[in-house]
């Protein structure tokens, strides 16, 4: 299995494509997998020439693991934030930010398209802000700036993602049955997924790795991060923005606020996407990332 040092941790990652063809980096998003990136997406992607470099982020997936740093007090997290004090936790949006630019270097790879999507968005942000030299386009897809002002989560979405279902390991058609419920949810409307997938795809996911206290870390690493506009108004890459209407866990007003926030970029919304890449929006995400490539190439 490939992994690579990178940022003093190991990280797991696959690449597709050509080794010497220009590299697209896709980043995952909160205690997801890379084998949450449709392997149809990424097909399109090298079918047009391009390296396509997936990854699992620290704490998830195939790469290391912090188990040192133990379970996050959220509450302690919140309330730090109240008082106006930096929350202690186990690391920040940024750091994972320099995970990826560290795995780019590791790789050999001197520059990358950086794509993002969900928490991976806002890592994405922060590469191309904390790592202009690393990065030749940007796109954010259903992500978000941290601004404190902008429209909440449905509650039914915030329902599942603070209830990820039983332990697997104790009742696994529990734990599947709460994956379908969940997709129902937070999917696209316009592309209802078929729940017999769903399910296969959750076992898979069960079965390549479960390490919940993961996902727990990186929703603290995402509450403790600050409002990113300010870094946004720095980047220089060429950025698409591109957005779910219907996206019930980050609402397209995050996707507004991405590209206002963010000099230059374009905003792509999809209608009738929810929080999810169904087969069904492919060819228009895949319009956006390939826009933000054409860009960079222009303005070089």
């Amino acid at each position: 299995m490939p992994h690579v040092k990178a940022n003093g941790l190991e990280l797991y990652y696959e690449s597709h494509g050509p080794d010497d063809a220009e590299p697209i980096l896709l980043i995952m998003g909160l205690g997801a997998q890379m084998t949450t990136w449709p392997p149809e997406l990424i097909a399109r992607l090298t079918d047009q020439g391009y390296r396509v470099i997936a990854f699992d982020n620290r704490d998830v997936g195939l790469s290391e693991k912090l188990d040192a740093a133990g379970a996050p007090d959220l509450a302690a997290i919140v309330a730090s934030l109240r008082e106006g004090h930096a929350p202690r936790v186990a690391y920040t949006l940024d750091d994972m930010a320099d995970d990826a630019a560290g795995l780019l270097s590791a790789l050999g790879v001197e520059r990358a398209h950086i794509v993002g999507a969900s928490m991976g968005g806002m890592i994405a942000q922060l590469v191309a802000a904390n790592h202009p030299d690393r990065t030749l386009s940007l796109t954010s897809i259903m992500s978000t700036t941290g601004n404190p002002d902008l429209p909440r989560a449905k509650p039914e979405a915030i329902a599942f993602l603070n209830n990820r279902g039983p332990d697997p390991r104790e009742d696994l058609e529990g734990f599947l049955d709460n994956a379908v419920a969940s997709n129902k949810v937070m999917g696209s409307p316009a592309h209802p997924a078929d729940p017999a997938v769903v399910r296969a795809n959750a076992r898979r996911t069960f079965e390549r790795s479960f390490y919940p206290v993961g996902f727990q870390r990186h929703y603290a690493a995402i509450t403790a991060s600050p409002d990113r506009r300010a870094k946004l108004a720095r980047v220089t890459a060429p950025t698409v923005v591109i957005h779910g209407e219907a996206d019930p866990l980050v609402p397209v007003e995050g996707g507004h606020d991405t590209a206002a926030a963010t000099p230059g970029a374009e905003l792509v919304l999809i209608p009738g996407m929810g929080h999810d890449l169904p087969a069904g929006v492919h060819e228009t995400v895949v319009a956006g990332i390939l826009r933000a490539v054409e860009r960079s190439k222009a303005e070089a």
